[in-house]
């Protein structure tokens, strides 16, 4: 696979179709093989382009703690755009994929003509008590490698996927195990436990005029609150739930997933997205947030 070099860093990433550049950003327990079931619907109509994070082989894994942060997800997803040289991307992502979306809109809405955020915002009810739990996960990543983290690939929000699709899931779980534990240890550390609260963005949520898409599988706890916060706040966001759906909601429905990207995507493109004047929320936007 090609690699760019970003922020001094090798990034592995994966060009497929031509057209207008739709980028997804993987989730924790994911990778860019997350995405396959998006590129091979979405290829025939755009250029899709997946990757590997930092802390993801054969991306590069640096060992310094201080080298991974929501921050540097950024940084490194506008580096490896410069590279390929796009100016400008529908930008999409999962989870911690999602977050990152998210916070690249906020910071280059030049270049992200439109984000789908899907799966997004685990934490932001209780940082407090999720720093603590991302810091036992990595702790036990770095005592028992990988192989501690069975448990984790399912979790109540992964059981769904399992269910729905069992060998879907199996090969979720053989991905996740193969991981770097010391990429995931460090992603785990500097990059989830650090990342702002959703609930704590307001104002750059309130400021962000780009046309968003919100995704959550409403089994998906975590994601809830958060889903209806970035809904009442994106002046140009609109929500879909999946119903008994977990996290992982691109694998666990695909075709759902894909269709509700699509409709969107072709709306933003025939100017039929709302604008903010156009879009009363869902009708208590002045509530304080959960």
């Amino acid at each position: 696979m090609p690699q760019a070099t970003v922020n001094g860093l090798k990034i592995t990433y994966a060009e497929t179709g031509a057209g207008f550049p739709l980028v997804w950003c993987h989730e924790f327990a994911g990778s860019m093989e997350s995405w396959a079931p998006q590129v091979s619907f979405f290829s025939p109509h755009y250029r899709v382009i997946t990757y590997n994070a930092r802390g993801y082989p054969p991306s590069h894994v640096p060992t310094d703690p201080h080298a991974y942060s929501q921050d540097r997800a950024v940084e490194d997803l506008y580096q490896l755009l410069r590279s390929l040289d796009i100016r400008q991307a529908y930008v999409g992502g999962l989870s911690m994929g999602g977050s990152t979306a998210l916070h690249f809109g906020t910071q280059h809405p030049d270049i992200a003509r439109a984000l789908i955020v899907a799966a997004t915002g685990t934490g932001s009810t209780d940082p407090v008590l999720f720093r603590q739990q991302c810091e036992a996960v990595a702790r036990r990543i770095e005592n028992g490698g990988m192989a501690a983290m069975q448990e984790y690939a399912a979790g109540p929000t992964r059981v769904q996927l399992r269910r729905k699709d069992p060998a879907a899931w199996e090969q979720f779980a053989q991905r996740f195990a193969a991981h770097s534990p010391v990429g995931s240890a460090l992603t785990m550390r500097g990059v989830q436990a650090q990342r702002p609260s959703i609930f704590d963005c307001r104002d750059q949520l309130r400021a962000l005029d780009l046309p968003t898409l919100i995704m959550a599988g409403d089994e998906d706890e975590p994601c809830l609150e958060p889903a209806l916060f970035l809904k009442r706040n994106l002046p140009r966001a609109g929500l879909v739930l999946f119903p008994q759906s977990g996290h992982a909601i691109n694998l666990e429905e695909p075709d759902r997933f894909n269709r509700a990207v699509l409709d969107f995507l072709t709306a933003v493109e025939a100017g039929a997205w709302a604008q903010p004047e156009e879009s009363s929320g869902v009708g208590f936007l002045t509530s304080s947030p959960p």
